[in-house]
């Protein structure tokens, strides 16, 4: 069965496999089959030729009866259900510890977007928190594009993007699921290259929509900063979404990474604002609003101290901190300006060195090689320094309002286990699971 991927972890339910005692070896075969659920086991699950030894003996035994307990993704349950009955075992749903985190199965069935990678180098999702895989290719495909801005060099990346997605290169079969990703990435490098108005440097192939970088850099700046804070809005929302999840409405008021550090980046918002446009009533409001803010982040940072004296200057120390740190996540959005204007800069450099040797003789042929190495090169340097500064930014400015802690990947047990002899089933090898939502009909 294919299933929608959504921003939630798939819903897991905590279960007890239950089954006549004689029947142990069957069921644990229908569940590594299934590769449906992730069993607590008291040791490490391996993939050994003993594993399903272990297991069976690992059961809980009681009178003509015997269990296991697992997690398992709700939506498999009826479908479990259905293969276990003919031999009389059940799945029975249990309440959810409060002090045990479930594991976390993101949807998406056996795929492994570029955007997930993103964010499983991170950390794993844990399972009360949205999945903000979309969202993070999204905003690093923007981040990327601000800084790599030109049509020329977009273009290409827009090519190869569509060459990774036909598939007809065998060497680059691996690569064949970041085609999306990579055209998304040129396609925004040339909108920004429009704007700028850079084709391959300031060849004039392109008119300036918006503005030249090398002659405009505060405007360019302003404007960095401006996507930082958006970038960071969206940080602060899914950040304050995900305390509430994890601990309510109570934990995320005080939270740093929820209502009231959302708080203290909208005052800083309303300060800009009110700056700017002289209007008092807005710089009083950001005051109002800062002050209160400060004040949930304190007493939050004191409880988990565990109050006291000590508690207090910690707070007041981690308080300081807080502010200072959010000052300098949104200075930090500025390098989209400041690469962008890298890359305008070594275009610039190319185009002049190339106009400067163009001649009606043999220095034609230098200016055309100048010209195409040149832009190899840049291509090549900038590519490398945008991608890491836009992940950069998005690990240490965007996840870490968005992360508190990590979970723990849904692991079923699924090993490669040989059925000869095993009653009901044929004498063959029952290989490992594929993903679990694959298996559901």
């Amino acid at each position: 069965m294919k299933r929608r991927e959504s921003l939630a972890p798939v819903r897991m339910e905590r279960v007890a496999l239950v089954v006549p005692e004689q029947d142990r070896r069957r069921l644990l075969i229908e569940v590594a089959r299934s590769a449906l659920v992730e069993l607590d086991l008291p040791y490490e699950p391996g993939n050994g030729a003993e594993e399903l030894d272990k297991a069976v003996a690992a059961a809980i035994v009681s009178g003509p009866s015997a269990a296991l307990v697992g997690w398992m993704p709700r939506h498999g349950i009826p479908w479990l259900t259905a293969a276990l009955a003919p031999f009389g075992a059940a799945v029975v749903p249990l309440p959810r510890p409060k002090w045990i985190q479930p594991p976390t199965m993101l949807s998406g069935g056996g795929r492994t977007s570029v955007s997930r990678t993103l964010v499983d180098t991170y950390g794993t999702v844990p399972y009360a928190d949205l999945d903000p895989s979309r969202l993070a290719g999204i905003a690093y495909v923007l981040m990327f594009g601000m800084m790599f801005g030109d049509v020329g060099h977009g273009a290409i990346l827009l090519a190869a993007g569509l060459l990774l997605r036909g598939g007809r290169i065998k060497r680059l079969a691996k690569l064949q699921r970041t085609w999306l990703f990579v055209s998304g990435a040129g396609l925004t490098a040339m909108v920004f290259g429009a704007l700028y108005g850079e084709a391959f440097g300031p060849t004039g192939l392109v008119p300036v929509l918006w503005l030249e970088p090398l002659a405009n850099p505060v405007p360019l700046l302003v404007a960095g900063l401006g996507i930082g804070a958006f970038l960071l809005a969206g940080a602060y929302a899914i950040g304050t979404i995900n305390r509430v999840r994890e601990g309510g409405w109570g934990y995320a008021l005080y939270a740093r990474s929820g209502i009231a550090g959302s708080l203290l980046f909208l005052a800083v918002g309303l300060l800009v604002w009110g700056l700017g446009t002289g209007t008092g009533l807005l710089t009083a409001a950001a005051v109002i609003v800062s002050l209160a803010a400060l004040v949930f982040i304190f007493i939050g940072l004191f409880v988990a101290a565990g109050g006291g004296v000590t508690a207090v200057f910690q707070s007041i120390i981690e308080l300081v901190d807080t502010v200072i740190r959010l000052g300098s996540n949104l200075v930090s959005f500025a390098r989209l300006a400041a690469f962008g204007l890298t890359h305008a800069a070594l275009l610039m450099v190319v185009w002049n060195g190339t106009t400067a040797l163009w001649a009606p003789d043999w220095r034609a042929a230098a200016a055309v090689l100048l010209f195409i190495v040149g832009n190899a090169v840049t291509f090549a340097l900038e590519a490398l320094v945008a991608g890491i500064q836009a992940l950069r930014l998005e690990y240490y400015e965007l996840f870490s309002r968005i992360f508190q802690s990590e979970g723990r990947p849904f692991k079923p047990w699924s090993p490669e286990l040989s059925t000869a002899g095993a009653p009901g089933t044929d004498p063959s090898i029952v290989h490992s699971g594929t993903p679990a939502e694959r298996q559901l009909p």
